[in-house]
């Protein structure tokens, strides 16, 4: 088979039940919502100690739906903060968006950019794997309004559970005492499992990992995302040639 050929081919009929694919999307969005929660709230603890205050760490991960990247503009963050630092780090770790965005292209070809557009300022890690996965099991392919109801669950539980860690984080004190920075890991291994379709679709990943980690222990700062992104990208590239 054809590796370029691994999902179904989108059509417009994959959406005649807008309703019950988006409670589709909720439903089976609930784990990984559970896994946000301990998550969220380390992020919000950690805001709120760098100076945050209750409002502000919604409207921060409410508007850059991207948790690797808030999580390095927390850590970067001074009073006066340094703009153009962050603005490249959360620039550089959220590169991998322009790679989710482009596997996403095909699927979403069908539909007019008003739609399209609007859903993917949504799509985080979580939400782009639970659709792409979805659409590599169903038939005829990628339901829009069960990405929808992915993204809708996720964002909603990440952007409150923020706020509330923001609010009790001062009263727990060192949160990572608790173990709730666990959990991000946790749902990525799960993600993982429901993609996975052998060693051979891995190689790329493999790739990607190898080369992030080695950029990780060798060039400092965040280049190790950038690095993996464009590692992975050209060995699916090299490898889909070698099996066409």
């Amino acid at each position: 088979m054809d590796a370029r050929t691994t999902l179904p081919l989108p059509d417009p009929a994959c959406d005649t039940a807008p309703r019950a694919e988006f409670l589709r999307g909720l439903r089976a969005a609930l784990p990984v919502m559970i896994g946000f929660i301990p998550f969220a709230l380390v992020l919000g603890a950690q805001a709120a100690q760098k100076g945050l205050s209750a409002l502000e760490v919604p409207l921060m991960t409410g508007l850059n739906f991207a948790g690797g990247s808030e999580f390095a503009a927390v850590e970067l963050w001074t009073s006066p903060p340094h703009i153009a630092l962050i603005v490249a780090i959360t620039a550089l770790v959220n590169s991998r968006h322009l790679l989710m965005g482009a596997s996403l292209a095909p699927l979403l070809q069908h539909l007019p950019r008003r739609r399209v557009l609007p859903a993917l300022f949504f799509m985080c890690d979580e939400s782009w794997a639970l659709g792409v996965a979805d659409a590599r099991r169903r038939a005829p392919g990628f339901s829009l309004s069960y990405y929808l109801g992915v993204s809708a669950g996720l964002y909603t539980v990440w952007v409150l559970c923020t706020a509330l860690g923001a609010i009790v984080g001062p009263l727990l004190g060192d949160i990572h005492a608790y173990g709730f920075d666990m959990a991000f890991p946790a749902v990525f291994l799960v993600l993982l499992r429901g993609m996975w379709q052998g060693m051979r679709a891995a190689r790329p990943w493999l790739v990607s990992l190898v080369v992030a980690a080695g950029t990780y222990l060798l060039v400092p700062g965040a280049w190790y995302v950038a690095s993996g992104a464009l590692a992975g990208l050209a060995a699916a590239w090299l490898l889909a040639e070698d099996a066409a």
